[in-house]
Parts: structure tokens; C-alpha cells; sequence
């Protein structure tokens, strides 16, 4: 199996990244606007970029410390028995944020892709959390030209 991994700080206590990686709300302001479903351990969060989108079940809370997710739905397809995991760390003056999409079957194009969105993503969530701005999309910084 192979899996993404990020890290990233942000200058803000851990339960103000957990609040945004838990509630509609917070997701909303650095993933994409489209989002639904968030709550306890199975809920079922429908992310949506213009019509589709995976869905998530919540996995795992601990909080201000874990936030797990396991792909529940059909798209996409290379997704399909992967998982998300955010691993928050304080570290003084900023959280620690260990972001890891696990369990992918191969090292493909796509999850080339998706590392790089992963980034321009955990950006924006920094962006959130410390400025009041993120860049959810359908504002995101877009890395193809289609």
C-alpha cells in the first residue's frame, strides 16, 4: 500500500484545527464549499466539486488530536479502501498537522494529482485558521488547465 503524507503548522491551538476538520462549517472554509454530513464517528460527510465528489465516513475522533476517515463511496474510483487521517501535535505556538491519505493500491498519475491538491489544500486550511481566508474550492489554486 502507499500513502501521502503532508505536514504543515498552524498558528492556532489544536482545537481550532480540530473544529475545522470536524464541522460543516470549518470543512467548508478550506476544502470545498459543498459539504455536508460531518458530525460523530459514523457520519457520513458528502464532499461535492461541481456535482461529485467522495464520501467520507468519520472513522475515528479523538479530540484536538485525531480525525480519521474512511472512503465510503464509489468516486473516485482509485479512493475506493483509502483513508484520511489528520494527526494534530501542539507544539507551542502553532499545531502540528500530519496529514496522511493511506492505502492506495499503486503509486499512479492520479495520486500524483492528489498529493498536490492535498497541498494546495492544507494551505488553505492554514490560510482559514490563521488569516479568516482559505481557498476552498471552486476557489482553489488549480494545478491543470482543464
Amino acid at each position: 500500500m502507499h500513502q501521502i503524507i503532508h505536514r504543515v503548522g498552524i498558528a492556532v491551538p489544536c482545537s481550532e484545527v480540530y473544529n475545522a476538520l470536524t464541522t460543516d462549517k470549518g470543512l467548508s472554509q478550506w476544502w470545498t464549499t459543498d459539504t455536508a454530513g460531518a458530525g460523530d464517528v459514523g457520519s457520513i460527510i458528502k464532499f461535492r466539486f461541481g456535482g461529485g465528489g467522495p464520501d467520507f465516513a468519520v472513522a475515528e475522533l479523538h479530540t484536538d488530536n485525531l480525525v480519521r476517515w474512511k472512503h465510503s463511496g464509489e468516486e473516485p474510483r482509485p479512493w475506493m479502501g483509502t483513508e484520511i487521517s489528520f494527526q494534530l501535535q501542539d507544539d507551542g505556538a502553532q499545531t502540528i498537522v500530519l496529514f496522511k491519505h493511506s492505502n492506495w493500491q499503486e503509486p499512479t498519475d492520479f495520486m500524483g494529482h492528489c498529493s498536490t491538491k492535498w497541498a494546495v489544500f492544507l494551505l488553505s486550511l492554514k490560510d482559514a485558521l490563521e488569516t479568516g481566508k482559505g481557498r476552498p474550492f471552486p476557489d482553489d489554486i488549480h494545478i491543470d488547465h482543464d
